[in-house]
């Protein structure tokens, strides 16, 4: 029979264990081992459920235990012990509150929006890379005590489970998740009820969300559900699914995690007294529309729209992660038209205003579609991407929107991701150190540990990945409808003392899971080597959406279960935190082989170098940014044959299997007289000692902090409403004036000792240079020569900036002069040349608002010398 009604029945804990709520309540167990090991503790025989959830433990703990534990003084004490920590770290100064001790000007708060966060799998909130690099933000941003809050949807499907039918397609299952059962408290007001956010949709309709809490540390992260009374059937499923549904049921989704997500942040500073941030960063664009909730508000408080514009920009941070113009969400310009204006949210703000903000204004851009990433570089006076490579993609991708300007002066920084250590790192590399006489804190404590205590510490990790991988392997087969009496061979999957390589990742085409199979043959021969065999395992989910991605997996599948080689190649079904948890420690080798520049980071290689698993990887990401031999290996690319695709991965492939053959299986089987693989082990310290402060997220998150969050903070206290209004009457004038800006003459007083188009180097150039500024000021602008070596196209290369300066007034034909010298400090052919930009102390820089006046028939007199 079925329950025609569900509810959770919590357990009331004995008085002496009520701290146990707290502990559990608090996601910190999730990355704190002690806590973990006092949970498991409560209930040693049943242990703990799969996804290590604590709640779910002391609701299924039996009252008579909970009884017996009250009277363990032992007990007891351990949990005084851990309970008084969690008290220490919540309440403690840490490194943000040292440096405002120190008078650091920060912000008060931080909100940080994101569609996924990957927390902990016992709340399934993200489906890769994205929502790990989420959580993984929100747990550095707890342990360096930033005050940042995070918000995000409550999806009550998650993401999807994943399993495989017996030919090897991918099936996907959505369990239903009830928030009563997660680690989750729901917000409300003081008279007890739910706090909620409405918002209008077209046709006098509502969409309503409850906030739920996850407590992360000392982060709280807010999340906003539509499944409740009062939506109708269409609005309570708008977060049932993570990256779901058509494009209304996503463009409903992100404008709820945007303008519901500011409204839920607002709830919550007025209920908790918790301080209202100055900075507002948007991770990826799904939650762009934060910008329109924040624009609404102040044109409340008597500003016009584009003077909230500006007050929007300065206080916000965009992040972009993605390399490629198709995964950005566009959605058609009359969908998004639909929901705001007078019949949606925003009513009283023209409709095309919204719209302008997400249009594709540059060449090749769709005037048809509005583009969410567009909007949060519009709506964002800083932005970045996640690793330098990354960040150069992005410059060239998004260059469009900066006409004039070269793309490496595109307004695009980069902060390279971060891992979160204590959530990925396993307990015995971190005791490791400790009893090496080193700390966890400090990674160059790897030098001291001995050959033999790393080596074994390296093997006890790979026979536990064994072991799970045969659990995982054996549960698999069930599903798939196989026998328990032909699973024999199972217990011969894998072998602890072979060179194991890990894949595991999303399934989209460009990171190409089946480069590995282009040669079968010399694979096999690579797998069943009779002196140095190699074994992988692989784990992976492809979109629902994606069939190509789905053939993928059956073919990686179809191969892993030939029984001549299935000993030595296993694909694990459902890839999730749980599972990566043990596969990054247990791997020696960990492979990544993405079409480069297409991996925007790549943090799976991050948490396994944290481990002392050896990077074997294309040089893109984050591994481009940080590869020395010490670490591991970098596949060579065949980036001129990116037309012919077969000829391409054909060349990547092979490199791939010499590399493994002639490089990384003799090193991890060439062992010397103590029996020891001595340089595999040298690299395994290096990648920990040296590599590993350097894919910290402690490390992201002070780079955010000092690089992004404080200057916006400043930024956001400059532009009260009148300074607001300032700069953005000074826009539109700069604006409106900017095509009488023209570059009108140039001229260069050659150098002593010049002759011919040639210079000596250390020699100086004066430069004359008479502008014609319109109805502007010589104060709206400035004036730079632009100078460094040039190529045989005389494109200036390496370029240094020269500020010019007013020589006087107007000529008789209203021009400025502008003068300044022009230092010749390199060798080889040698160009300049000389802009105007537009100049304001507000502005972040002097590409902006995407202005410049250049010499319109090339660089002027004398711009071509040679330097000797």
């Amino acid at each position: 029979m079925q329950a025609i009604r569900r509810f959770t029945v919590r357990p009331v804990l004995p008085d002496p264990l009520q701290p146990l709520s707290d502990l559990a309540r608090n996601l910190r167990w999730s990355w704190h081992t002690e806590t973990r090991e006092l949970f498991q503790a409560v209930d040693p025989v049943a242990g703990r459920p799969a996804d290590g959830d604590p709640v779910r433990l002391l609701g299924a703990v039996s009252a008579g235990r909970l009884a017996e534990l009250a009277r363990d003084d032992e007990f007891l004490h351990r949990l005084t012990e851990v309970s008084a920590g969690l008290r220490d770290y919540l309440q403690g100064p840490r490194w943000y509150q040292e440096q405002l001790a120190q008078g650091v000007a920060l912000p008060a708060a931080i909100a940080y929006f994101s569609p996924e966060f990957g927390v902990t799998a016992a709340l399934p909130q993200y489906s890769g890379g994205l929502g790990i690099l989420a959580g993984d933000h929100l747990k550095a941003a707890s342990d360096l005590g930033v005050p940042l809050v995070g918000v995000g949807l409550l999806y009550r499907h998650g993401y999807f489970r994943q399993s495989l039918s017996r030919d090897g397609w991918q099936q996907e299952h959505y369990p239903v998740l009830d928030p009563n059962e997660l680690p989750l408290t729901l917000l409300r007001e003081a008279d007890g009820t739910p706090s909620e956010v409405v918002l209008a949709l077209p046709g006098g309709r509502s969409l309503r969300a409850h906030i739920w809490q996850a407590q992360v540390g000392r982060v709280p992260l807010l999340m906003l559900d539509s499944d409740v009374e009062g939506n109708a059937p269409g609005e309570r499923e708008v977060t049932d699914r993570l990256y779901g549904g058509g494009s209304e049921h996503r463009l409903l989704q992100e404008i709820l995690l945007g303008i519901g997500g500011v409204r839920a942040v607002r709830s919550y500073c007025r209920l908790t007294g918790h301080p209202a941030p100055e900075v507002f960063h948007t991770n990826e664009g799904h939650a762009g529309f934060l910008g329109l909730e924040r624009i609404r508000e102040l044109s409340g408080d008597g500003l016009d729209f584009a003077a909230a514009v500006e007050s929007v920009r300065a206080g916000t941070v965009f992040t972009t992660h993605t390399p490629v113009p198709a995964g950005i969400d566009r959605f058609d310009r009359e969908l998004v038209a639909r929901h705001f204006g007078d019949d949606g949210e925003l009513p009283g703000v023209p409709a095309e205003r919204i719209l302008h903000l997400g249009t594709e204004t540059y060449d090749g851009g769709d005037p048809g579609v509005f583009n969410m990433a567009v909007m949060g570089l519009r709506l964002a006076q800083r932005a970045n991407g996640v690793s330098t490579l990354h960040g150069a993609v992005s410059r060239e991708m998004f260059a469009g929107l900066w006409p004039g300007f070269d793309a490496p002066e595109v307004p695009i920084t980069a902060v390279t991701n971060g891992v979160h250590a204590p959530t990925w790192v396993a307990p015995e590399i971190y005791r490791l150190r400790t009893e090496s006489g080193g700390t966890p804190g400090r990674w160059d404590s790897a030098a001291d540990i001995p050959d033999r205590q790393l080596w074994d510490v390296r093997r006890t990790l790979r026979e536990r990945l064994v072991t799970e991988v045969r659990e995982r392997l054996h549960a698999s087969w069930r599903t798939r409808g196989a026998e328990p009496a032909e699973l024999g061979w199972i217990d011969g999957v894998l072998d602890p003392g072979v060179l194991t390589i890990g894949f595991a990742r999303r399934v989209p085409s460009y990171k190409r899971l089946t480069l590995m199979l282009r040669d079968r043959d010399r694979l096999r021969r690579l797998l069943l080597h009779p002196e140095r065999p190699i074994q992988i395992v692989v784990a992976g989910k492809a979109h629902p959406a994606d069939d190509g991605g789905k053939r993928l997996v059956q073919e990686l599948v179809r191969f892993a279960d030939d029984p001549r080689v299935r000993h030595r190649i296993v694909f694990l079904p459902d890839y999730g935190m749980g599972m990566a948890q043990k596969l990054y420690p247990g791997c020696d080798v960990w492979l990544n082989n993405p079409l480069r520049p297409l991996e925007a980071c790549g943090t799976s290689g991050m948490k396994a170098a944290l481990n002392g698993c050896l990077n074997l990887s294309v040089l893109d990401g984050w591994w481009d940014e940080w590869f020395e031999p010490d670490f591991g290996w970098a596949i060579p690319t065949a980036d001129g044959s990116a037309t012919d695709e077969d000829r391409r991965d054909d060349l990547e492939a092979n490199a791939l299997y010499e590399l493994i053959e002639d490089r990384v299986a003799p090193r991890f089987y060439d062992h010397g007289g103590e029996g020891l693989p001595d340089r595999w082990i040298e690299m395994v310290r290096r990648t920990l000692g040296t590599l590993g402060p350097k894919v910290l997220a402690g490390r992201m998150v002070r780079e955010y902090v000092e690089r992004l969050y404080a200057p916006a903070a400043l930024a956001q206290r400059s532009l009260d409403a009148a300074t607001a209004r300032e700069l953005a009457d000074w826009k539109a004038r700069v604006r409106a004036a900017w095509p009488r800006v023209a570059v009108d003459h140039v001229e260069a007083v050659t150098p002593t000792g010049a002759s011919g188009g040639s210079a000596e180097l250390g020699s100086t150039l004066a430069l004359r240079v008479r502008i014609t500024l319109g109805a502007l000021e010589p104060d709206d602008v400035e004036v730079q020569a632009v100078a460094g070596r040039v190529d045989a196209a005389d494109a200036i290369t390496e370029a240094q900036i020269f500020p010019l300066k007013p020589a006087g007034g107007q000529d008789l034909e209203g021009r400025w002069l502008y003068d300044g010298p022009l230092a010749l400090d390199r060798t080889g052919p040698y160009g300049y040349t000389v802009r105007v930009l537009p100049a304001h102390r507000l502005l972040a820089g002097g590409a902006e608002l995407g202005l410049v006046a250049q010499p319109a028939g090339g660089t002027g007199e004398g711009a071509g010398l040679l330097m000797r």
